[in-house]
């Protein structure tokens, strides 16, 4: 269970700034700059803040001002904060220089657990004591990343969808030895930076909507790999289908609606014995080359000639309109 406190006295000795309240955050740093640390400088930077950003790899500033420009016109178009600007981006030539005035640090590293734990504690020394660091991590628990920060009371996930700049969704949750406040903090400034929250009470491997994800994508694989779908009827029988109601109402009040006046109570009545008809094949195949050619070219055929940044265009596009047609578009911060 998360600690209880969250003091000063728990933190290293190293220059320290106060933690300040969420809503007068002014300064984030992002360490990673792919397309997840990408998203995220583009959507703190839509909400006003200024963003100090460092990726070890040697053009990752300029695929990052390349990303923060394509995705601007979305962000323009679900409207800005006062004093948004892509000026507002610096990148830094080291993790310190990032890090040494944040005042809350998102962490967007690739998926690998000795980089994550090494990357935390250096982020844990580098930042002042105090201040929040959250990862974006897609499945790693934060007790398995905590492990050699030296306070690791501050460290908790901080985990986007793609892309973070316009999908609302984080899961936050902390670890073993993460304290609970710094979890209801993490919580409230992604509040106030536009984000709609899960707080979990308790870690899962995956959290809760890769979980989901994970599923309904291993279904997917199975059915490529024998032949029974191809990538293209597999995305039409989700977006002319069930992706149309869980665009505003989850898979459980979808299937509460299949009872009728009964509700839940009758659709499990009625559907129950079908959980036990051979529908689903959790466990993940096996992705050999066979299947591997099978995913890539179904999506090359799917794509009709249009290019990534083509596709991306279209997706924020369509995103947007969901939001916009469901009443959920965000809101420019309380900045």
């Amino acid at each position: 269970m998360p600690h209880t406190s969250d003091s000063p006295d728990t933190d290293n000795a190293r220059a320290s700034v106060p933690r300040p309240a969420p809503q007068d955050v002014r300064t984030v740093a992002c360490v990673g700059a792919g397309v997840i640390g990408g998203g995220w400088v583009a959507h703190f930077l839509a909400r006003g803040y200024d963003v100090r950003a460092w990726d070890p790899a040697p053009d990752a500033e300029a695929r990052l001002r390349r990303l923060v420009d394509a995705a601007w016109p979305a962000l323009e178009r679900i409207g800005l904060a006062p004093g948004a600007s892509p000026a507002r981006l610096t990148v830094t030539d080291t993790l310190e220089e990032a890090v040494s005035e944040a005042q809350f640090v998102q962490e967007s590293a690739p998926e690998k657990l000795e980089l994550k734990r090494e990357l935390l504690a250096k982020l844990d020394v580098a930042t002042p004591a105090g201040i929040v660091i959250a990862s974006s991590t897609s499945g790693y628990p934060m007790t398995d990343m905590q492990t050699e920060a030296v306070t690791p009371g501050r460290l908790v996930v901080g985990h986007p969808f793609n892309p973070p700049y316009l999908i609302p969704l984080v899961e936050v949750v902390g670890g073993e030895h993460t304290d609970a406040a710094a979890v209801e903090w993490a919580s409230r400034f992604y509040e106030v930076a536009g984000k709609s929250v899960i707080t979990m009470e308790r870690e899962v491997p995956g959290f809760i909507a890769n979980r989901l994800q994970e599923a309904l994508w291993r279904e997917a694989l199975h059915m490529v790999a024998n032949g029974e779908a191809t990538v293209r009827e597999i995305d039409r029988s989700i977006t002319e289908g069930p992706g149309l109601r869980w665009a505003f109402m989850g898979p459980m009040l979808t299937f509460a609606l299949a009872g009728g006046e009964g509700g839940m109570a009758h659709m499990l009545d009625h559907f129950g014995p079908s959980l036990k008809s051979p529908w689903t094949r959790l466990d993940a195949p096996e992705l050999d080359r066979a299947l591997y050619d099978a995913v890539v070219a179904g999506c090359e055929d799917a794509s009709d000639g249009r290019t990534i940044a083509d596709l991306v265009a279209e997706r924020d596009r369509g995103v947007i309109d969901v939001l916009r047609a469901t009443g959920r578009l965000p809101g420019t911060g309380a900045r």
